[in-house]
């Protein structure tokens, strides 16, 4: 793997959060679930395209693109090793072999000249340190006329998990966990900011939409507190505060979560997003 330039995002999707997501895969698609078709739609992948996968994960989009794409060829890139030692053990299980799988910073990867038909993210491309370096990279991969397709989380408002995490600001120091523009997760929640950033990378033909999704975070209130609160954005905020004060702020999450609960007690709550196309000249 070539030399990251992310070296936090490295660190964190090579240590806790990477193993999280590894152990917690269905989890997550469970989430993410909802993202899938809108996603693989407007990316109209033909059965014998070459496909990118960006930011991929444990390769749930990878494995969905290389069935769209059953004569082709499916490459997933991703930051952590644990989550794509997962995403082969699952391709194997489900005996694609189309699809391969290689880790690297989308930033400085190796893409150029590979003529890929198209390049596909499902909430990958949020955390570059260099986005628009990052996108510069992704589109060097594409051939002329590629196309290029990924959700990317909209503002806070619109996202429920975090509505919940933003109630528990007399337990855990919140701040402004959410605000758009920085790195993280919302830096692209802006859409003024990402088509700035695919003009500065040379993409063109933008079209910016906004999707929701309705995922499943858990089987009953305290499954998914404890989901949330183990995860990345939870797990960081209980680092700051001690345990009985931890205790209490996921009691509270846990009252909070309960009317998301459907009549078989899942809870479901509504993320949004948005699904962006562009195009390399």
């Amino acid at each position: 793997m070539r030399q990251s330039v992310n070296v936090r995002q490295q660190q964190a999707w090579n240590g806790y959060e990477g193993e999280h997501w590894a152990r917690n895969q269905e989890r997550w698609d469970a989430v993410n679930e909802g993202f899938n078709a809108p996603l693989l739609d407007d990316a109209a992948i033909l059965p014998a395209d070459s496909v990118l996968d960006i930011g991929c994960g444990a390769g749930a989009t990878t494995r969905l693109g290389a069935r769209r794409a059953a004569e082709g060829r499916v490459t997933g890139v991703d930051l952590s090793g644990p989550m794509l030692d997962r995403a082969r053990t699952t391709t194997r299980a489900e005996h694609l072999n189309n699809v391969t799988f290689e880790q690297g910073d989308a930033q400085v990867h190796p893409l150029a000249g590979r003529d890929f038909d198209v390049a596909i993210s499902r909430y990958g491309v949020m955390f570059f340190a260099d986005p628009v370096a990052a996108f510069t990279n992704i589109g060097g991969g594409l051939r002329p006329g590629g196309r290029m397709v990924f959700i990317c989380a909209a503002g806070a408002e619109g996202n429920e998990w975090l509505e919940a995490l933003a109630s528990l600001r007399d337990c855990l120091p919140v701040g402004d966990f959410g605000a758009t523009g920085r790195p993280g997760m919302f830096s692209l929640a802006d859409p003024t900011r990402v088509e700035e950033v695919l003009k500065a990378a040379a993409f063109t033909r933008f079209r910016i939409r906004p999707v929701e999704g309705h995922g499943r975070w858990g089987q009953g209130a305290g499954d998914a507190a404890d989901f949330l609160l183990d995860s990345g954005p939870g797990r960081n905020l209980l680092q700051q505060v001690d345990t009985e004060t931890g205790d209490r702020a996921r009691r509270r999450l846990t009252e909070t979560l309960r009317p998301y609960e459907d009549a078989q007690g899942v809870v479901r709550m509504r993320s949004s997003a948005w699904l962006v196309t562009a195009e390399r000249p």
